[in-house]
Order: structure tokens, then sequence, then C-alpha cells
């Protein structure tokens, strides 16, 4: 049996070489191959893999090719069967009998388009390109308690558990080599002379015995020198690093009221999964809370969240009073990466927008990280709109846009949440 062992620097990972160098070339190809995929699947199915096709057009490089003009002669291999004029036969069964099905193309020649299948990873990083998650480090991490130990080279102090037995017979043999190697070189020029000596003159000669004894204390002092010594000891080194909240809590506030149909829910309800998958890349732990609210609101189930058909009349600031409320008493405690998104379609009662913005600017977004409201409808803005962009240039953390339908759902979300140019 024959076994084959490819020792090429490379070749674990030349195939996903390949494929980084493919992604790439093809970038802006890809990129709007995911994002065709996204019209046709809901939300919930953005973290599975996707199969991307690209056209074989695409794929072709430029090539050197002779020029055809001239004269040309060309010589064509022959057969047994057919000379000039002859007629070919009508095929049996008459035209349009053969065994392919479907209709025929005048395009002559084509080639299929080229299709691979995009890994869950690759489709979510094609799907997140260019997008930041805002504020993601906290701002007073020395205050947070919580620390990680990290590896550090090595030290020559330590306790027994902590000895890196590698590092220190590494540096046991170069000790041996370098304080040994003046007696080695010197031994063997001993040995050479003693052995050249023996056959000129035989064992009587003096001169043989005192290289025998050089020799021997030669050896001695090699033999003498430890195997290992403290000098040589190396020990793991590990530091105290404070470690970042990694906890996130994304807050889901939605107005179910008369004026909200259908499909401003659908549309509504698309945007939170996609917030969801997008801090769900950036944090270990991810609390979410659902509030709905007409009139009154209330933190429901996700069932209830998405599936209930309770309406009524329009008070947003009930809303944001409850998700005050529940940071108080459930996330207050300096832990948590608070994320909160707002989606209306803007028409709230004409008294109550202005306490919704005190509310924003006063008691919310002191304590959160990014705070993106959108509203949903294809007309003028309304109230509530008008009321938050008083917001916009006193806080860095919140953000607004408007989405008329589910087309627009992708690029809003870009835009909430692009990359910021230092």
């Amino acid at each position: 049996m024959v076994q084959i062992i490819d020792r090429r620097f490379d070749s674990k990972n030349k195939s996903a070489v390949n494929r980084q160098r493919f992604f790439r070339r093809f970038k802006q190809q890809i990129r709007k191959a995911v994002a065709d995929a996204i019209d046709g699947r809901s939300i919930r199915d953005t973290e599975n893999g996707e199969s991307v096709s690209i056209p074989a057009k695409d794929l072709k490089e430029p090539q050197f090719g002779l020029d055809r003009s001239g004269e040309w002669e060309t010589v064509f291999a022959g057969n047994d069967q057919f000379a000039a004029g002859d007629e070919v036969e009508r095929p049996l069964g008459g035209a349009g009998s053969g065994s392919g099905k479907g209709k025929a193309s005048t395009d002559g020649q084509s080639e299929d388009d080229f299709v691979f299948q995009l890994s869950r990873e690759e489709f979510l990083d094609a799907f997140f390109d260019d997008l930041a998650l805002p504020n993601l480090v906290k701002t007073q991490l020395a205050a947070i308690p919580e620390y990680r130990s990290q590896r550090a080279g090595f030290t020559a102090d330590g306790t027994p558990a902590n000895i890196n037995i590698v590092r220190s017979l590494r540096g046991a043999i170069g000790r041996r080599l370098a304080v040994g190697s003046p007696y080695s070189v010197r031994l063997r020029e001993a040995e050479a002379e003693l052995e050249d000596l023996l056959l000129r003159v035989g064992e009587d000669d003096p001169r043989a015995r005192k290289l025998r004894e050089e020799i021997a204390s030669l050896r001695a002092k090699i033999e003498s020198i430890p195997f290992i010594d403290k000098l040589d000891l190396r020990y793991n080194n590990r530091v105290r690093m404070p470690k970042p909240s990694t906890a996130a809590v994304m807050f889901c506030v939605m107005d179910v009221s008369g004026s909200m149909d259908e499909e401003k829910k659908a549309t509504a309800k698309r945007f939170f999964m996609l917030l969801y998958l997008f801090l769900l890349r950036n944090y270990a732990k991810i609390e979410i809370v659902f509030i709905r609210h007409h009139t009154i609101a209330k933190e429901v189930t996700e069932e209830d969240f998405f599936h209930s058909r309770e309406s009524g009349g329009t008070v947003v600031s009930s809303a944001l009073e409850l998700m005050q409320d529940i940071v108080r008493a459930r996330f207050a405690n300096g832990m948590w990466n608070i994320y909160g998104a707002q989606a209306s379609d803007g028409d709230n009662w004409e008294n109550d927008s202005p306490h919704c913005r005190e509310l924003l600017s006063e008691n919310i977004l002191p304590f959160v990280q990014h705070f993106a409201y959108i509203e949903i409808t294809p007309g003028e803005p309304q109230n509530l709109w008008r009321e938050y962009e008083k917001l916009r240039g006193g806080h860095a953390n919140f953000a607004m846009q408007r989405i008329e339908g589910l087309p627009d759902i992708y690029p809003v979300f870009r835009e909430l949440f692009k990359k910021t140019i230092l």
C-alpha cells in the first residue's frame, strides 16, 4: 500500500485560498446575487447558505488569437461515409422527432451559468459587507469587574504547574551545546592525535599517555555539564485583561394601532429579524424584549408580537415609558449593551409626539448603545417623524429612516448601520 504525504506549506488551505481569491474577483456579482436572494426569502432564513449563480460571460477571460484576415488553406480530416456532393438522409420519424425535450432555440450554442454554494458564514459576510455595529465596545471598559486570562509569552519565574517543558528543554540543549562546544572540539582533536601517534610509535610513547589523560579529563568535563539547570526553566506567562461585556439586549417596539395594516407589520417584523441577526454576529448572548403598543403598551412573547391581531388607537409614549421601566428594573447594572428599534407608521396623537421626543432624549438615549427609528409609510412624514428629527443633531447614537415597502428594508438597514469612515 502506497501512502503519499503532502508536505507543502499551503496544501491544507489551498482550496480555501483559491475560494477567497474567487470571492475577491467576483465581489460585485456575488453581492448582487446575494441581494437578489434576499428578495426571495424571509428574514428568518437569512442565516442559511445560498446557491449563487454567475453568468458564464462574466467568467470569461480575454484571450489572444490569430488574425483571420488574408488567405488561409485548411485541411480537414476525411471519413469513409460521405463525399463532396452527397445528400444527407432525413431522420426517421420526420422533423422534430429527436429525443430532446423543450422548444428549439435560434441562439446557437450557449453555456450554463456557473452555480456554486455559499456557506452560512460566506453568505452572512456578503450580506453584512460594509456594515459596522455602532458603539460595539463599551466606553467605560475599565469599570467592568470581569477579567480574562491571556497568554503573554514566557517568564523565568513561576509555579511548577505552569512550566513549559518544550521551551525549557530547548534552552537546556542550547546551553549544553554552548558550554561544551570548546571541550568537544578539543576532544575530537586529541582523539585524532592519539590515533595517529599509536600508528606511528606504538603504545609506549609518553605522549600517548598524556593524550589519554587529556581525553579522559575532557570527557569528564563534558559529562559534568548538567542536563538541565535552573536557568533553563521557562514558565508560561499569563496576564489578566479586562473582559468587555458580551451581552446585549434588543428592544423591539412596534405600533399595532389600526393604521398599521398587515403589510406594514410584516415589513417591521422583517426589519427586527434582520437587526437580531446582525447583533447575533457581534454578541455572545442576546436578550430580546418585545413591546407592542396602541394606546397601551405591553411586553409580550415573540409569538404574540408577530401574530397577535390586537389593535386600537395610538399613544407611542406608553411604549417608551415601558421600555424605560424595563431597562431600570432588569438591565441597569452596566453589564448590558442596550439596543432599541422602533417601527411605526408615524401616526400618533398630536400632543403625545413632543412627550416621546423628551422621553428619548432624557431617559432612553443616554443609556443605550444605539436606537433606530423606522417609519413605514409611503406618504409624507408624520408628526412623530417631525419630532424625532429634532434629535438627529444632538445624539450620535440615534438614527432614523423611512421605509415604503419590503424592497427598502435592506438599503435602509445598510444606511442605519453603515461603517463610519474616520
